[in-house]
């Protein structure tokens, strides 16, 4: 064995039947292109805690006098301008014949645009500075959203079924172990963490993408032959007759440039794909509570940010110690995973909501504090097992273009209930944390019921 076939099988629990059914190009180089994605999704997990939008860029906000009204700006644009442009971008991403071009025109915008407000960073403040670190955030997000539409085409392409999940399991660890560090180092600088300081954060967090995009220049895709099917003839191959109902509309092939309609139409004909948005929909309870668990602490009295690294650290060990273990579990059934994660994160915030109704929590105590940082870390690892499940279930539960068109439509889909759900979520909030507290948890309710609905993809029964 080689060295990268022998660091393959320690690091990945190898699927030799699903390998077997690649052709023979692709399985030789399975092991080569396994570990180029575990580096090129590490690389970019770990830029990720480097350009924090909950974490890293509201301190630097403050630290170089933004107004606070921007501070809100920076989730919704980080998260929503990442998923909305999916469905328009799709029909451009699919004409690329070897997608791994795609993600390195990503991550390169990516690295450009994190380079802009690492020098806003060092060299402007108050509002122009603000406004400029908005506008390369939105630009960053479109880089991401690039990058999320075809890296999972690339990975469906050279890794097969039963080792996907263990890719991305991998990259948490690495984005974990990265949490841990910068939030002991926020602990250890505590008031001294100025601009000059988060530039320099920043400033890796560039070189990190450009890292990402020679990772995947090195990925040895397999080119399909060039494929002209739009989203109407993927509805065809699943049973649908979409075309019959364009002609009875009398729209014909102006429908089918028309990528909204399209998309509607793909989540009002497609049942199986309809029911994984609506479940994922339900699922934001782990991904959308966490800032609201530090605002409960916060309230309670805990430092604003000493108390804040420790928070970070708890969110990189339950990526550290989540990655691994939900990887392997997203390849036997991802559908379980994602849902028993939402089950259980929903039970630890109906806890935490008990506890400090009923008892008398002092932020200035360590029990207290104790107590929010472990709800945080609770939520946070399971959210890890829910988004190693989502994307390792949307990869199984199609084939080529089909596969792009799902992650990016869903993505699309998902990005416009972020805001509502998010809006819906904050103007609870007024009223008090604990409500909407409730409220995610009663979502993630939901969506362990609404389930029941999908299949398996893994071909567990």
């Amino acid at each position: 064995m080689t060295t990268t076939q022998r660091l393959h099988a320690r690091l990945i629990k190898r699927d030799l039947d699903a390998e077997s059914q690649l052709p023979d190009d692709v399985q030789r180089n399975v092991p080569g292109n396994t570990l180029r994605l575990v580096g090129a999704n590490a690389l970019q997990s770990s830029g990720d805690q480097m350009v924090n939008a909950s974490t890293v860029l509201p301190w630097l906000f403050h630290a170089i006098g933004v107004p606070a009204a921007l501070t809100g700006a920076l989730v919704p644009i980080r998260e929503s301008g990442s998923m909305l442009p999916q469905a328009f971008l799709t029909p451009l991403v699919i004409k690329v014949r070897q997608r791994k071009l795609v993600t390195l025109a990503g991550a390169l915008v990516q690295a450009v645009a994190v380079a802009v407000m690492a020098v806003t960073a060092a060299i402007g403040s108050g509002l122009a500075a603000g406004l400029t670190i908005i506008v390369a955030l939105a630009v960053f997000s479109l880089g991401r959203c690039l990058t999320s539409i075809a890296s999972k085409d690339v990975q469906a392409r050279t890794v097969p079924k039963g080792e996907r999940g263990q890719i991305n399991g991998l990259a948490t660890t690495a984005s974990g172990l990265v949490a841990i560090t910068l939030g002991l180092a926020v602990r250890a600088l505590g008031e001294g963490l100025d601009a000059q300081t988060l530039a320099a954060i920043l400033g890796i967090g560039s070189v990190l993408w450009v890292l990402v995009a020679l990772v995947w220049w090195s990925v040895r895709e397999p080119v399909d032959a060039p494929s002209r099917r739009s989203q109407s003839d993927l509805l065809r191959d699943r049973g649908k007759s979409q075309s019959d109902l364009l002609r009875d509309r009398g729209e014909g092939e102006e429908e089918q440039d028309n990528w909204f309609a399209q998309t509607l139409t793909l989540l009002r004909e497609d049942a199986t794909f309809r029911s994984f948005v609506t479940v994922r929909s339900f699922l934001l309870v782990s991904s959308l509570s966490p800032p609201f668990i530090v605002t409960l602490a916060v309230q309670a009295g805990a430092p604003a940010l000493t108390g804040l690294g420790g928070f970070i650290i708890a969110s990189g060990l339950a990526a550290l110690l989540g990655g691994r273990i939900f990887g392997r579990m997203a390849d036997r059934s991802s559908k379980r995973l994602m849902t028993t994660g939402a089950a259980l994160a929903s039970l630890v915030l109906l806890v935490l909501v008990l506890l400090d109704t009923f008892l008398d929590l002092d932020g200035d105590s360590l029990a207290t504090y104790a107590i929010f940082v472990a709800a945080y870390f609770l939520v946070t690892m399971l959210h890890t097992g829910v988004r190693v499940g989502r994307k390792t279930y949307v990869v199984d539960m199609a084939e080529g273009d089909q596969r792009t068109t799902y992650v990016a439509v869903s993505n699309s889909a998902m990005g416009v209930v972020l805001l509502l759900v998010g809006a819906i979520s904050s103007a609870i909030a007024g009223f008090g944390v604990i409500w909407a507290l409730l409220f995610l948890a009663g979502l993630g309710v939901l969506g362990v019921v609404t389930s029941r609905r999908l299949p398996e993809v893994e071909g567990l029964a």
